[in-house]
């Protein structure tokens, strides 16, 4: 198995794509800490891992409070003696509409969440990293990052933070045998589809944004795990810095 013997801790692992990587990490045989604002929804995710014959906890943690970050490490190292790789995965978003009716309190979550989890993050397992000789950070961004679009303005910088602060982050730990790689998705049929959206999710809604993806549908979480998989294993110890589209095209 290709995360045999490693402890991963997966925010807003209770759904969506969290919830599918920490399936997945939990299948390659890591032990994961399911961290989400929902514990009903981590528990699930943690029972559904038990099923299954994987090891599992399920912690409610809000991201954007460094108290909360704090608890999930100590968390894993009192459940598993150890974490070696961290996926800030939980994020949220401001529903899509015009820039200048977005108001302060959503300016203000959408950033507290996206992207001061990371500071939160960098603060509270960098140090453990470094002692332990070594870890892994995989950020989820968004393709908003790289390619925005109307309506998402400060979902789109929020996510383009995700990916400048990734490398900078990846530039200065990569001597600490600290490596730290994005995960790009595009939309994806998540609790956000209708707030990306800024529409009801009918048919004729979705086929005007899969017409943008040249290959025909939105990702799902086992799109997204695959990548996270990768990135955090030993099949990715010279890859640090990454920022990896999982698009279907979309940014092509």
């Amino acid at each position: 198995m290709r995360l045999a013997d490693k402890v991963a801790v997966v925010t807003g692992g209770g759904s969506g794509f969290g919830e599918g990587i920490a399936l997945a990490f939990a299948r390659e045989g890591a032990r994961v800490l399911v961290a989400d604002i929902d514990e009903a929804s981590a528990t699930r995710v943690v029972q559904r891992i038990a099923e299954t014959g994987g090891q599992a906890r399920a912690i409610r943690a809000d991201v954007s409070k460094g108290e909360d970050v704090a608890a999930m490490r100590d968390a894993a190292l009192a459940a598993f003696g150890d974490v070696g790789i961290v996926v800030n995965n939980a994020g949220t978003t401001h529903r899509n509409k015009p820039i200048l009716e977005i108001t302060e309190d959503e300016f203000d979550r959408v950033h507290a969440v996206n992207v001061k989890s990371i500071y939160w993050s960098a603060r509270h397992f960098i140090p453990h990293f470094r002692a332990r000789g070594g870890g892994v950070f995989i950020n989820i961004a968004s393709t908003a990052a790289i390619r925005p679009r109307p309506g998402l303005v400060w979902y789109n910088a929020s996510k383009g933070a995700v990916v400048t602060a990734s490398k900078g982050m990846a530039a200065e730990l990569g001597p600490d045998n600290i490596r730290v790689n994005c995960v790009n998705p595009v939309i994806g049929v998540t609790g956000l589809l209708e707030q990306f959206m800024g529409k009801p999710d009918t048919p004729e809604n979705r086929a005007a944004f899969l017409a943008t993806i040249p290959m025909g549908r939105m990702s799902t979480p086992a799109d997204i795990a695959g990548a996270c998989v990768f990135l955090a294993s030993d099949e990715a110890a010279f890859v640090t810095g990454a920022c990896l589209e999982v698009d279907g095209g979309r940014c092509v």
